[in-house]
């Protein structure tokens, strides 16, 4: 009598019959009938859904791998319903039906797929269900693509729904609770609130992600890179929700569905991302040669273009390069460089300088949205309530839970937005005083320098006529 190991799984493409259950008894009376034993413990049975193209995703696979690898052999041979239980891919099949016959002893039988006694004639049987199964597998697959391209193309959803919708009859439909949540973010970030100063926010509100998470840098990200919001359908054709938001493949249509954010909006929004994208580009480090601490900052005071390089250490109005500008702005980066860390001295020990309010007003009532979540909370100390005077919870766990609800109260009211004060030009030099000495050291590259000047610079305006810089601030 031979000990046996079960390994069932189900693909998205089955149907009732090839249920787990199913599975298991058709196995266990295989085995039953070839004197075969399957202890419970040797039975395998993957997740549902979890598609079967590469085996490393599937952990029941992995863990059978791991037990058969086993001293002494834990058994001698694993059933399946059929070869397409074990893999779809045949690479994947070759591997580890090989490592399990020829290393370890291990036979792997299709219940559902006898084959010929002759060793080379059931070789080449296999190997043909299994191409055939393989070929299945990737002809489902294109077929589904082509079937969710046509669908985002007609403006159809394609996918679950993102943060901030429902769906509903295979329609998104604004969720009334987390809508203000994603006008708040959008409205934020154009405020000038970084991705991880409004991830922590969100996330001390007490608000989780669709899918139960913690809101992160990328989190936010995504949201901000999302056209959903304004009404459109995008889909990947490769499958995957991946971040390459300017991929030329993504398809983008309109969409049936209510905008929850508008045009003006998205597009500041995604005009801001670029710049930052474009400043804090993983890949900042190996430009560092080409980039200059000013560079993208000072203007022709003619035409209002951006200096460029004319040469490895020198400045120009670039219009004027073209033929647009008819005044030459030609100077010397280390002049320049000097001119600007001066001129911020100087402005900051008159204080007599303006500053200009970049700031934009949300429109978003940041008050409803806290006292929404307050509410929320207020509504689970109720329920907790109840639970504990209706015995459903002990009075340990009341406690527990009620203190957890009371904490998260605390929090959000400490964190209760209150309107902003003007910042003053003294505040305002307190606050970059350190920024002439950083730029003055030399151990801080280019572009982190030029990264401190754009928290604080609008713009750098060269008089050549005059051979003097005018500094636009901003707040």
């Amino acid at each position: 009598m031979k000990i046996g190991a079960a390994y069932v799984r189900v693909s998205t493409d089955d149907q009732l019959e090839y249920s787990p259950e199913s599975q298991i008894d058709t196995i266990q009376a295989y085995a039953k009938a070839h004197d075969i034993i399957i202890p419970e413990e040797f039975i395998f049975q993957e997740d549902d859904g979890v598609s079967g193209r590469k085996v490393k995703r599937r952990h029941e696979f992995m863990r059978m791998i791991g037990i058969a690898k086993t001293k002494p052999k834990p058994f001698d041979v694993i059933l399946v319903w059929k070869f397409n239980r074990f893999a779809r891919n045949r690479e994947d099949s070759v591997v580890y039906k090989s490592m399990l016959r020829k290393d370890l002893g291990i036979d792997v039988v299709s219940i559902n797929e006898p084959l010929p006694d002759d060793d080379k004639l059931s070789i080449l049987m296999e190997a043909f269900i299994e191409a055939m199964d393989e070929y299945y597998s990737i002809n489902l697959g294109e077929d589904v693509r082509r079937g969710m391209i046509k669908k985002a193309s007609r403006g159809e959803p394609v996918s679950t729904p993102p943060f901030g919708y429902d769906i509903r009859e295979k329609q998104f439909y604004p969720n009334p609770d987390a809508t203000p949540i994603v006008q708040m973010i959008f409205q934020e970030y154009l405020a000038g609130k970084s991705t991880r100063d409004l991830a922590l926010t969100v996330t001390g509100m007490g608000v989780r992600t669709a899918r139960g998470g913690r809101f992160e840098n990328r989190t936010i990200q995504y949201i901000l890179n999302n056209p959903t919001y304004i009404g459109k359908i995008r889909y990947s054709p490769n499958g995957r929700a991946d971040r390459d938001f300017d991929n030329p493949d993504l398809i983008i249509s309109d969409g049936s569905h209510e905008p929850i954010i508008d045009n003006d909006t998205w597009e500041r929004v995604q005009a801001k991302l670029k710049e930052s994208k474009k400043l804090y580009s993983k890949h900042s480090r190996i430009r560092e040669k080409q980039d200059f601490m000013l560079q993208g900052l000072v203007k022709c005071s003619n035409c209002g273009a951006t200096l460029t390089r004319s040469s490895r250490n020198s400045l120009q109005c670039n219009k004027y390069v073209h033929g647009l500008c008819d005044v030459s702005h030609y100077i010397t980066m280390k002049l320049i460089i000097q001119a600007v860390i001066e001129c911020i001295e100087e402005d900051f020990k008159s204080a007599n300088f303006e500053i200009i309010n970049k700031s934009i007003p949300s429109k978003v009532d940041m008050s409803n949205i806290f006292e929404s979540q307050i509410a929320r909370e207020k509504q689970k100390l109720e329920r907790v309530k109840f639970a504990y005077e209706n015995c459903v919870d002990s009075l340990e766990e009341y406690k527990e839970n009620k203190q957890k609800i009371l904490d998260a109260l605390a929090h959000l009211e400490s964190q209760q937005p209150t309107p902003p004060a003007p910042i003053t030009t003294r505040d305002f030099i307190e606050k970059h005083k350190d920024a002439p000495q950083l730029l003055r050291d030399s151990s801080i590259s280019e572009t982190e320098k030029n990264k401190l000047l754009r928290t604080f610079i609008d713009q750098i305006v060269f008089y050549r006529k005059k051979n003097h810089v005018q500094i636009i601030y901003y707040a």
